[in-house]
């Protein structure tokens, strides 16, 4: 049942304002308010699903209430009621984050409207929090081990600025995730977050995926099409195993990295793009600089931060932390109460050699979830981990 305050201090205009909300859906649930001190404190204990607000009140104007609950709870749209005179004012308190307003005397069909309207937009704010709270759970970073606890501090402190970030570890060892943790608490983390294997993409294709191309710029490139960079454009562009890119295609993505432009493949025109990089390898890019397989003044633009991620066999105390988030994790996705691990298993996981790290970890807690008892035992291990 939507939960709506009515903050007005002149008793007529709550009684209209109540009576047409109650007429027109009894599932309303109306609490009033006669002067801003006492909205705030409503504000305070209860979850609302909008709120009216008078703008001239005694005590607490409207613009201080919004102000204050825009602090308190700034997903619950505020509608102002505004007198003749306030007019410019109730503007104004849609430049700090007012939904609308509506004029006295409250015409019917008008306020009905903007209620509606106004308890849609509050769903959808929910829904997109719940999502955005959906996707961060599959990028959680388990572990208290000290090597992930450098991490966390790491990203705190460089995950506000817009410098470039190298991320470097084995395998499965789970790159991508301080890659999303970067993007998830930098100032970008309402704008796109693209991500690129550039493993996965061949070496003929890997600019026209990067750049995009036009219409004729080769056989297959019946029309125009924009690339990764102009996707992340305002967000962040994740280059995964970026020590398997083409020469070529370094070199075009060092001039992105310098200029901030971009060329389409076919095209001699620039476009400007706003993109924070980071990248991830798997490779000793130093090495592979040596050998002249990787451009050393495209490194050096990479690397400003550096972030290596340890390999499990090196983290070896965050084990049973990570068994327990899979097992909670699997058995959720599969519709099923989560599974217990002995002790004794725990520790026998904890002392095998996990040369695919974390990947290879969720994969065998998986098989045990699936195969293993109902408590998994260490003789579930012994014949089901396959080591």
């Amino acid at each position: 049942m939507p939960k709506i305050l009515i903050i007005e201090d002149e008793a007529a205009i709550r009684r209209v304002l109540v009576k047409i909300l109650s007429e027109e859906n009894d599932t309303y649930h109306v609490d009033e308010a006669e002067d801003g001190l006492v909205g705030i404190e409503k504000i305070k204990k209860e979850d609302y699903d909008l709120v009216l607000c008078d703008i001239k009140m005694p005590k607490m104007d409207g613009v201080e209430v919004l102000e204050a609950a825009k602090k308190l709870k700034p997903e619950i749209p505020m509608v102002m009621i505004s007198g003749h005179g306030d007019l410019d004012t109730a503007v104004n308190t849609m430049r700090l984050g007012a939904f609308d307003y509506i004029s006295k005397p409250p015409d019917l069909n008008r306020l009905l409207n903007t209620v509606r309207i106004a308890l849609d937009s509050k769903e959808l704010v929910v829904e997109n929090k719940r999502l955005k709270k959906k996707v961060s759970k599959n990028y959680e970073m388990i572990g208290e081990s000290d090597g992930i606890a450098r991490i966390k501090a790491m990203i705190d402190k460089v995950a506000p600025t817009d410098a470039r970030v190298l991320v470097t570890g084995p395998n499965g060892t789970g790159k991508e995730l301080v890659a999303h943790w970067l993007h998830q608490k930098s100032d970008r983390s309402k704008g796109p977050m693209i991500e690129v294997n550039c493993a996965a993409i061949p070496s003929e294709l890997i600019e026209s995926e990067l750049f995009g191309h036009v219409k004729g710029a080769f056989t297959s490139a019946a029309k125009d099409r924009a690339g990764k960079f102009e996707a992340a454009n305002g967000g962040t562009i994740f280059l995964d195993e970026i020590g398997d890119m083409s020469l070529s295609a370094q070199a075009k993505v060092l001039r992105a990295l310098q200029e901030s432009r971009i060329q389409r493949v076919g095209s001699d025109k620039d476009i400007k793009v706003n993109v924070r990089v980071v990248a991830a390898t798997n490779k000793d890019l130093k090495k592979e600089i040596a050998d002249g397989k990787f451009r050393e003044d495209l490194y050096h633009r990479l690397a400003v931060i550096l972030i290596e991620v340890p390999a499990l066999n090196d983290r070896r105390e965050d084990i049973p932390l990570l068994i327990n988030y899979f097992a909670e994790k699997i058995s959720g996705e599969q519709g099923n109460a989560k599974k217990s691990f002995s002790a004794k298993a725990i520790k026998l996981l904890q002392n095998y050699d996990w040369t695919g790290n974390i990947r290879e970890l969720r994969n065998v807690v998986e098989r045990l979830i699936i195969l293993g008892e109902k408590e998994v035992s260490e003789s579930d291990v012994k014949a089901f981990a396959s080591k």
